[in-house]
């Protein structure tokens, strides 16, 4: 990665700050994105390589080609980029407003297809290179409590796919779906709830959830191994992600029961398992 510039949004924490460090250690310069100033700039202070904070909000599209400029002036180019920044949901359907659907879409799908696109045209031109999608296991799978985020997250990794079909061969631009299961975040506490406030509980799955750091190491090999998926999980979560194309009738039995139970416990005030 020496002499490679990454640009990675959502770098204030979490599995952001973790590629950023872990793209680092391996010579790479660092473009940090997201909305906190502070974070970013304590996530460059872990950094042993040169960083540029490049903060702005995602949904923010006119500003965007400007900051798309900003990134590609810097060092002269961008080879990999990595289309992190996202927000999740913790709410039954039903219970759901419109507006949720709307603003977690916006971001989770609309404003990385945006960076994407803008990005594309001077990869194709700079020779090629990578760009990395920070899915879900829940962008395989119909994940209870997640309508809004699966809805983004299935159209993430729909849009990567095909976006791979035309780029790989003829511009050497490589993707890469990343589908992590639980990693120890703070993406729980940051969810939306139904009416489009914050959630502001940890989940237990996400609370035991691998380490990020172990996630953006996996990232990395997967990436240098010319992988076009990784499924980050084990357990249950990554059956149910293989289930989807093996055997989905079983997955929708499995995933409907799984439904009625997480219903059941919104129902008794109990939503700690995020399930």
């Amino acid at each position: 990665m020496k002499d490679k510039t990454v640009w990675v949004t959502g770098a204030s924490s979490g599995i952001g700050r973790a590629i950023a460090k872990t793209f680092s250690e391996q010579g790479a310069d660092i473009i940090l994105s997201g909305r906190r100033v502070d974070a970013l700039e304590e996530t460059k202070a872990m950094l042993s390589t040169d960083a540029l904070i490049l903060p702005f909000d995602v949904t923010d599209y006119d500003a965007l080609a400007a900051h798309v400029d900003t990134a590609w002036s810097w060092k002269g180019r961008v080879d990999v980029l990595v289309n992190n920044a996202g927000i999740t949901q913790r709410s039954l359907a039903l219970h759901t407003e419109p507006e949720v659907y709307t603003k977690l879409i916006n971001i989770d799908l609309i404003a990385p297809i945006w960076l994407t696109q803008l990005n594309l045209p001077k990869m194709a031109e700079a020779g090629g290179a990578q760009i990395i999608a920070i899915s879900s296991v829940a962008g395989r799978i119909g994940a209870p409590l997640r309508t809004a985020y699966c809805a983004a997250k299935h159209g993430l990794i729909g849009y990567m796919d095909a976006l791979r079909a035309e780029v790989e061969l003829g511009h050497n631009i490589k993707v890469l779906n990343v589908l992590p299961g639980s990693v120890s975040t703070n993406i729980d506490v940051n969810a939306l709830s139904g009416d489009g406030e914050k959630h502001g509980k940890k989940d237990e799955n996400i609370a035991q959830g691998h380490d990020p750091m172990e996630c953006a190491a996996a990232i990395l090999k997967a990436m240098q191994a010319g992988e076009r998926e990784l499924i980050f999980a084990e357990g249950l979560e990554l059956q149910v992600a293989k289930m989807r194309h093996e055997d989905p009738e079983q997955l929708f039995t499995l995933l409907g029961q799984m439904g009625a139970q997480t219903a059941a416990a919104y129902a008794a005030g109990d939503d700690s398992k995020g399930y």
